[in-house]
């Protein structure tokens, strides 16, 4: 069964993968801390997760940090869901074009048949 991760949320665009590790050590040992960027601009999404090595600590990080402030922002600590309980995002498919609004082009003048 994979490891528990903790869900953060409210991240600084400043904060770093180090940062957050270094921010969560004080609770008890990270195996890691990753804050999730854009892949297109690099910029941080302002959320990430991190895993400690022991799961007990989980819940203590929760407990102390939830609330706390991170480079100028009070972040967000929750235990994360599972993979297969979020759902899905993007626009309901394999589709990524422009416009998926349907045949008649997208817009809100729809042509008469008449």
């Amino acid at each position: 069964m994979a490891k528990q991760n903790l869900f953060i949320g409210s991240l600084a665009y400043a904060t770093t993968d180090d940062s957050l590790k270094a921010f969560f050590e004080t609770v008890g040992p990270v195996s890691s801390a990753r804050v999730i960027t854009d892949r297109e601009s690099g910029r941080s999404k302002g959320f990430g997760f991190v895993e400690f090595e022991n799961e007990d600590d989980n819940q203590k990080a929760v407990d102390q940090l939830n609330g706390k402030d991170l480079d100028g922002r009070a972040i967000a600590v929750s235990i994360a869901r599972p993979k297969e309980d979020r759902p899905q995002g993007g626009n309901g498919g394999g589709y990524r074009g422009g416009n998926d609004r349907g045949g008649n082009g997208g817009g809100s003048f729809r042509q008469r048949s008449w």
